[in-house]
C-alpha cells in the first residue's frame, strides 16, 4: 500500500518525516490554506499515485471533551468558510455547489483508526471544518461552531485535501493533533506553548495508524 500523508508547515513535516523510513510512506508539505492544500494534494496524485492519502498536522479543538494532544479523526469534513447560498440552487453552509454537503471519510480508514489503542493521546472521531482562518480568538471560533456545534476541530486545509481526494477517487482520512482550544485560550497562546514545549511525540499516533494500514496488508 501507498500511503502518501500530507502537511501544511515545516513544524509538522519534521516531526513526521522523522517516523516514517519506508520508501511506500510519502509525507508532503503543501503550504497553508485551502489553496495549497488542494494543489498540494493533486500534485502527490500526480506523481506519488497512492491507494491512501492522510491529511495530518495540528488543528484547533472544539467541545468540553477536547483537550491539546489529543487526536481528532474526521468522520466528515466540511468548509466552515464556503456558503453558495439560495440563489444557485439548494445548498447548505460549508456545501460547494455541486459536491457534497460534506465529504466522508473513508470507511475503512475510519474503521483502522478506531481500532487504534489509546495511550497518552486520547481519539475523537467527528466533523472537521476547514477554512482559510487563523483561529486565533474565542469570538472567531464562536462564529464557526455557530454554524457547526458539532464539530471537533478546526483547520487550515483538510477539508481542501478531502474534496481533491473525492474528485480523484483516493481514499482520505483527517488525523489531527490539538494544539490549543480556543474557546479556553487567549491569543493562540496555547498554539505557541505547544510548539515550544509539548509538540514533541504528539504525532506517534499518526505513525500507528500508518502501521495499522500497513500491516492490515500481510
Amino acid at each position: 500500500m501507498r500511503i502518501g500523508v500530507i502537511v501544511a508547515m515545516d513544524k509538522e513535516l519534521h516531526q513526521l518525516q522523522s517516523l516514517f523510513n519506508d520508501s511506500n510512506v510519502v509525507v508532503q508539505k503543501c503550504g497553508i490554506g485551502k489553496v495549497n492544500a488542494a494543489l498540494g494534494s493533486q500534485r502527490m496524485i500526480n506523481e506519488f499515485h497512492p491507494d491512501v492519502i492522510i491529511s495530518s498536522g495540528c488543528a484547533g479543538g472544539n467541545g468540553d471533551d477536547v483537550n491539546v494532544q489529543d487526536i481528532v479523526v474526521s468522520s466528515q469534513l466540511a468548509y466552515h468558510d464556503v456558503y453558495c447560498g439560495a440563489a444557485v440552487g439548494v445548498s447548505v453552509y460549508g456545501q460547494v455547489q455541486g459536491l457534497p454537503a460534506r465529504f466522508e471519510a473513508d470507511p475503512f480508514l475510519l474503521r483502522k483508526s478506531k481500532e487504534l489503542k489509546e495511550s497518552v493521546f486520547k481519539i475523537h472521531t467527528g466533523l472537521i471544518v476547514t477554512g482559510d482562518w487563523f483561529v486565533d480568538s474565542r469570538e472567531k471560533m464562536r462564529e464557526i461552531i455557530g454554524h457547526f456545534p458539532e464539530a471537533k476541530a478546526v483547520d487550515m486545509e483538510s477539508c481542501a485535501i478531502a474534496q481533491t481526494c473525492y474528485i480523484n477517487k483516493v481514499p482520505f482520512i483527517s488525523f489531527r493533533v490539538i494544539s490549543d482550544v480556543p474557546l479556553r485560550d487567549t491569543n493562540a497562546s496555547q498554539y505557541h506553548n505547544f510548539w515550544e514545549t509539548i509538540a514533541d511525540n504528539s504525532f506517534k499516533m499518526t505513525r500507528a495508524f500508518v502501521a495499522s494500514l500497513v500491516n492490515s496488508e500481510e
